[in-house]
């Protein structure tokens, strides 16, 4: 018999019975009923049940043991019985009467329970990250990762893509975020920069001519955490196309998508094929570039309704309406939840109207309405009995973000939001240029390396305010996927773009020589995508936060408080890179 184990502790079954075995793993759980010991032996596979009887070297070793305790146990399978079967193994059928115990590795007393579920605080868990691991949910989402991964790669080989590798060790990168960097020994006062995304690199190789590119990228920022994203280090499914336009992108990722979610969504509807939003009516209709549109609700502009009011509430600002049918049963309550929740988001109110059954507005502004007021918006919303209407006013985008919360807010608590359910979509048509607010230059709104709509000529005769991007973004269930864009591979088009951005030609040429370079050899048309692995599996997981995906992350300052990383540096070390350390004084 092998050393360790002739079964893992997911194996046994009823045809087992009988059978002399050895199992090794963690010694999960152990119960004493009536001076009988049962206890939960737990590996990766599984968990079995085994039973030491009173009077028996197995028991008295069994029951001074720790929790977490690694042993190898031998013994008999036998059944159960149909009386107790547990169904919620597929080990329960049968147990294993204990014949002998070695303990292979020790537990120190534990800093939480391994078995339960038991609110211990992130930092703590974080910690002892290789104990939470062992946890049920933690393990089943690693290897949904695990698997997602495992798919993604079967996949895109079937779509005809090839898995390449890119450098870790770069240049600095302009995606928008800090660079973490890495000191040069042999170059002192240099420094490389581990990549924000593999974002020039995948252009190249398909300027040097290998079509359809993936790999799954590690990616890092020094940015700050969030529920959707991960401070420092994070991976992607970049892809990138050769001779495409934008259509010719989403099919595949279309595609890709709808299997993934659908084979490992537990059965959730996967809608397809997924809408195209363009940005200015996504923020129009929901407030937002990543809509989630499981809530089944819009919002309307209706500034013009109330050109030239007298109601100052609504006077001069930009006013966007959202209603709901089918709240005539909600009590007041209702209203004011939903106005203290958009109190919370910075909102100063939220104003709101009933529709009575003989279509006439009740409620806090209903006064302050005119009659030809009620009638527009009764014929631009669909009003009916039964309906409410919820207004915010202010300037577009703060309207935007606390309205686009409410309307998912709303939805929920007026049933008007679908459950168990992916909904995708693409925004597309982003602005290519924006207004600094404060200065009045004018930037990049998204990805400074994407192609115009309209090319040259549209850089040249058009307000750039006016100019669209071949830009676009992949969302599920109100969680922004990734971005990517039809790139910009003719050098002239790109200096003009970042001419437009306030940037001479001279510092493009210095920036950005390799990639120039390159599109000065004959560079195909491409594009591409990378969708964030993590945010894929923490939607598949149904989890809110994107470190229950990941099995080694780092907390929200952006340390890892397992190892202890980030450390400090002998002088020996920092004398061999050239670096002193500046430390920032004490305020």
């Amino acid at each position: 018999m092998h050393r360790y184990r002739s079964h893992t502790c997911g194996e046994l079954r009823a045809s087992d019975v009988g059978t002399d075995v050895r199992l090794s793993g963690w010694l999960h759980n152990r119960r004493d009923l009536g001076g009988i010991l049962f206890i939960d032996l737990r590996d990766h596979y599984g968990i079995t049940q085994f039973v030491a009887r009173p009077g028996t070297e197995a028991y008295e070793a069994l029951d001074k043991l720790s929790k977490e305790t690694v042993v190898r146990v031998d013994g008999q399978v036998v059944s159960r019985g149909t009386e107790n079967i547990n169904p919620e193994l597929p080990t329960g059928e049968v147990e294993v009467e204990v014949g002998e115990v070695e303990v292979l590795g020790a537990a120190a007393p534990l800093p939480f329970t391994i078995n339960t579920e038991d609110g211990v605080n992130e930092e703590r868990r974080l910690e002892y990250r290789f104990l939470d691991l062992r946890r049920e949910r933690m393990h089943r989402n690693i290897l949904l990762r695990t698997s997602v991964i495992s798919a993604i790669r079967h996949k895109m080989t079937a779509l005809g893509f090839n898995e390449m590798a890119t450098p870790i060790l770069s240049a600095t990168s302009p995606e928008g975020a800090r660079d973490f960097v890495v000191p040069s020994r042999l170059h002192p006062g240099k420094f490389y920069a581990l990549p924000q995304a593999p974002q020039q690199f995948k252009q190249l190789l398909m300027i040097s001519g290998f079509d359809r590119y993936f790999q799954i990228a590690p990616c890092f920022r020094d940015e700050d955490a969030r529920a959707d994203r991960s401070p420092g280090e994070f991976y992607q499914l970049d892809i990138e196309m050769s001779f495409v336009e934008q259509e010719d992108v989403f099919q595949p990722v279309e595609k890709l998508m709808t299997e993934l979610f659908e084979e490992f969504g537990n059965g959730r509807h996967v809608t397809s094929p997924f809408p195209r939003i363009p940005f200015r009516e996504a923020m129009l209709k929901y407030g937002s570039d990543k809509p989630d549109l499981r809530a089944l609700l819009e919002l309307v502009d209706i500034t013009d309704v109330f050109e030239g009011s007298e109601f100052k509430a609504f006077a001069g600002k930009h006013v966007r309406a959202l209603p709901v049918p089918a709240v005539q049963d909600q009590p007041r309550k209702f209203f004011d939840q939903l106005g203290d929740y958009a109190v919370s988001l910075g909102a100063k109110g939220l104003a709101w109207v009933r529709v009575a059954e003989d279509g006439s507005l009740t409620g806090p502004i209903a006064k302050f309405l005119t009659e030809d007021n009620v009638a527009e918006l009764t014929k631009r919303l669909s009003l009916a009995p039964g309906h409410a209407v919820f207004f915010g006013a202010g300037e577009f985008d703060e309207v935007s973000k606390i309205m686009g919360a409410v309307r998912v807010e709303a939805a929920k608590r007026a049933g008007h939001f679908e459950e168990n359910v992916f909904r995708f979509c693409w925004i597309v048509d982003f602005p290519m240029y924006e207004k600094d607010e404060e200065t009045g230059a004018i930037d990049f709104s998204h990805n400074p390396f994407s192609m115009p709509q309209g090319g040259l000529e549209a850089l040249e005769t058009q307000d750039p305010l006016d100019i669209l991007g071949w830009q676009y973004d992949i969302v599920c269930n109100g969680v922004e996927l990734s971005s990517g864009a039809i790139r910009n591979h003719e050098p002239e088009i790109m200096l003009k773009a970042f001419e437009i951005a306030g940037y001479d030609r001279e510092t493009v040429e210095d920036k950005f020589a390799g990639m120039l370079r390159a599109f000065r050899f004959g560079a195909p048309p491409h594009g591409g995508i990378a969708p964030g692995v993590d945010r894929i599996v923490m939607l598949l997981a149904d989890e809110p936060n994107i470190r229950e995906t990941i099995a080694f992350p780092l907390n929200g300052n952006a340390q890892d408080l397992m190892m202890g990383a980030p450390t400090e540096l002998e002088e020996s070390r920092l004398k061999e890179l050239h670096l002193t350390v500046r430390k920032p004084q004490p305020k």
